[in-house]
């Protein structure tokens, strides 16, 4: 029987297990087929505190990771499939790996997917001009052309704070009017940075002879034509999918976006003992140090709440 199994391992995961790990509770940690969550698939991280000179995201993750087994963290690479509260108050995990895990308390940080176009090469083009977070990354294209695609809040959010950055931005919709509130939506298009591309979708991501992004094609929705736009990076900006769904039947509660819904005063969720971290729950923020913060926070839920348990 199991303390505490932290499922995911980005900065919320790592960050439980390093103080869940501190606590005694000898936590495992199940890192499911991505370990390290989405910053291993982003090249320089500069906004997170104590790396003045950035740090790479895969070794921020690595580190993470090995201050988290210092103290007594275990790893098992499986994935979750379901989680199931038993008669005696306790939890059984089930994996693809056809294990079965006993727990005391489960903390869920198992992060959002952010949606992509689905185009050939785009798995290539993550972290070399293909990026769902102009917070991470807007500031690594500075004085050059690069385009946002969406036409929601999210989208006309990035669109607005890359103007810090690029020399042009273009918000690439589908339709010829924004999705967006009347507020984002009027104060991206008086915005004299920002050109809108309506009734158009990019078809194509267009490389240079390194393998960065140069250019997209677009083909508008309305005449069917094609034409090229030369850019140095693409922000995808049409919605993230929290990965939840291994939930099913557990009894968790989620938003009808899929988002676990934690209790207005801790990480617990609607089920006691099931904690969460991370963006599986923050559909606001989804920074490495908001993660890592909710992570510690879903740690001392899960320690008091085991405490309790024991008294």
């Amino acid at each position: 029987m199991e303390n505490v199994i932290i499922i995911g391992t980005g900065c919320a995961g790592w960050t439980s297990a390093i103080y869940t790990a501190r606590a005694n509770l000898n936590p495992l940690v199940l890192a499911g087929e991505q370990p390290g969550g989405q910053l291993t698939t982003t090249t320089e991280v500069e906004n997170f505190p104590g790396f003045p000179e950035g740090v790479i995201g895969p070794d921020l993750m690595m580190r993470m990771q090995q201050q988290a087994e210092k103290f007594g963290t275990r790893v098992e690479y499986d994935m979750v499939t379901s989680v199931e509260k038993t008669e005696d108050g306790n939890f059984t995990l089930k994996t693809a790996g056809g294990n079965d895990y006993q727990t005391k308390t489960v903390i869920i940080a198992t992060g959002a997917s952010p949606r992509h176009l689905g185009l050939s090469n785009e798995k290539e083009l993550i972290g070399r001009g293909l990026t769902s977070c102009a917070t991470c990354d807007g500031a690594f294209y500075p004085d050059v052309p690069v385009v946002v695609i969406g036409g929601g809040d999210s989208a006309c959010e990035e669109a607005d704070f890359l103007t810090r950055f690029a020399s042009k931005v273009y918000l690439v919709h589908r339709r010829d009017e924004l999705r967006a509130s009347k507020i984002m939506a009027d104060r991206v298009l008086a915005n004299e940075k920002i050109e809108p591309v309506w009734n158009s979708q990019v078809t194509e991501y267009l490389t240079d002879s390194e393998g960065h992004m140069c250019a997209v094609t677009l083909n508008n929705t309305v005449t069917g034509e094609s034409s090229e736009l030369n850019v140095k990076c693409v922000f995808v900006a049409i919605g993230h999918d929290p990965n939840t769904g291994f939930l099913k039947g557990s009894g968790v509660d989620v938003d009808e976006n899929g988002y676990i819904l934690q209790s207005s005063h801790s990480t617990s969720s609607n089920i006691e003992g099931i904690f969460s971290a991370g963006d599986v729950a923050d559909h606001v923020y989804r920074q490495a140090i908001t993660a890592a913060g909710n992570g510690c926070q879903a740690a001392l839920d899960a320690e008091r709440y085991v405490a309790a348990k024991e008294a």
